[in-house]
């Protein structure tokens, strides 16, 4: 694995509203797993640009939901930088699967993904997350950090100067 350090770097990621109560937890895609994340391990997926962070969050519809767009300030040490993609000279072979359709396999076929096993991998070798390239964003980056591998000498800080996002769920009751 090739592992590299963020440091002072800016991220973004659009929120559903309701759930910008936690913007640090990664708890939403703990709970029905993400692309590298299994259920159960907390996973919060950023952007390194904010076109990024709106398409990821759109998905492949032709509408945008309401969302939060959300900037992090961070340093974070070390991640696994597989912005350049696969190459077989230099990635385990199991990277090539780094985009499977992870949905598919598991909420149809029950089949775990491929790609849950490289979040395990990374988690197993001590980096605290993942730099890939976007598949909805041309040219974007995303980032993926396992909430629970990070320390005290991480930084994750949501930027929210004026206290904007909602503190609990009460505001939504």
């Amino acid at each position: 694995m090739k592992l590299t350090t963020l440091a002072d770097v800016t991220a973004y990621r659009m929120h559903v509203p309701r759930w910008a109560v936690a913007p640090t937890s990664g708890a939403g895609a703990g709970k029905h797993g993400g692309r590298v994340n299994r259920p159960g391990v907390d996973a919060l997926y950023l952007a390194m640009e904010t076109d990024t962070a709106i398409r990821e969050y759109q998905q492949v519809s032709t509408l945008l939901p309401p969302g939060t767009l959300t900037s992090y300030q961070l340093t974070v040490a070390p991640v696994v930088d597989f912005t350049g993609g696969y190459s077989a000279s230099a990635w385990e072979t199991i990277w090539d699967d780094f985009y499977c359709d992870w949905r598919e396999l598991w909420f149809n076929k029950s089949i775990e993904p491929p790609s849950w096993v490289i979040g395990d991998a990374v988690i197993a070798s001590g980096a605290k997350g993942i730099l890939f390239p976007s598949s909805l964003a041309k040219n974007g980056i995303n980032l993926v950090l396992f909430t629970q591998m990070l320390s005290a000498s991480d930084k994750l800080e949501v930027f929210d100067p004026g206290k904007a996002l909602p503190q609990t769920q009460a505001s939504w009751t």
